[in-house]
């Protein structure tokens, strides 16, 4: 999955890019307040890390993943 595509769905569920690293991109659930870095690879390739990320922050797994 692309991680244009996990970024635009981590937006659609109430979520939002709080600081960028150098390796990755910290992200927070507004509704929650939870918080998960997302790795800056132009491809995020294990469905396993997508998963982890969408369950720290309290998304549904997107249907690619």
């Amino acid at each position: 999955m692309k991680r244009r595509d996990l970024e635009k769905h981590l937006r659609q569920h109430g979520c939002e890019l709080l600081r960028e690293g150098s390796r990755h991109a910290i992200w927070v659930n507004l509704k929650t307040g939870a918080i998960t870095p997302i790795p800056r690879h132009p491809r995020i390739e294990e469905k396993g890390t997508i998963r982890a990320i969408c369950r720290v922050l309290g998304v549904p797994v997107p249907r690619q993943a």
